[in-house]
């Protein structure tokens, strides 16, 4: 068994979503459930097929975002393993929604920071096998919030119209 490390590549601050799903069909159903949440969203996600051809299945309405998916999954290139990346929404809006997709299994991380995903490569009947056995979401902790950065926390929350 190996273990590799795969950084996310992506451009600033662009938020995106990993996941686990389990079946083909999740590549329109998570387009649809993305389309009927949040109708002005843009985005791009790629899908690993995990048996038959195992191709790398990819859907958006972004052709940017769309690429950008496709080479992230490339470099992950772990079964049944999911990448969405999205401009004019947050994880926040779209999670439930793919939580209620039958197939979705797992989510990994929904994050805008640096990310490093953490797979394990294994011979499976002759063939590799890579999955995902984690993700470094950002950096460690550096202390505990003080009374300054609790009034900049909802200071910041109500400036981006999530708090009243």
């Amino acid at each position: 068994m190996e273990m590799k490390e795969v950084m996310i590549e992506k451009p600033g601050e662009i938020n995106f979503i990993l996941g686990q799903t389990h079946f083909i069909k999740s590549v329109e159903d998570i387009y649809e459930a993305i389309i009927n949440t949040v109708p002005h969203a843009r985005f791009g996600f790629a899908f690993c097929e995990a048996s038959g051809p195992c191709l790398i299945r990819a859907e958006g309405n972004d052709e940017d975002l769309k690429k950008i998916a496709i080479q992230n999954a490339k470099n992950i290139a772990a079964g049944h393993s999911f990448i969405l990346f999205m401009d004019k929404c947050f994880p926040l809006n779209i999670l439930p929604a793919l939580k209620r997709v039958p197939e979705v299994c797992n989510i990994f991380c929904a994050t805008a920071n640096p990310t490093m995903v953490v797979l394990v490569e294994q011979d499976i009947n002759g063939e590799k096998g890579r999955g995902i056995i984690g993700v470094i979401d950002g950096y460690a902790s550096k202390g505990i919030e003080t009374e300054k950065d609790i009034s900049e926390r909802r200071t910041f929350l109500r400036k981006i119209g999530y708090k009243r």
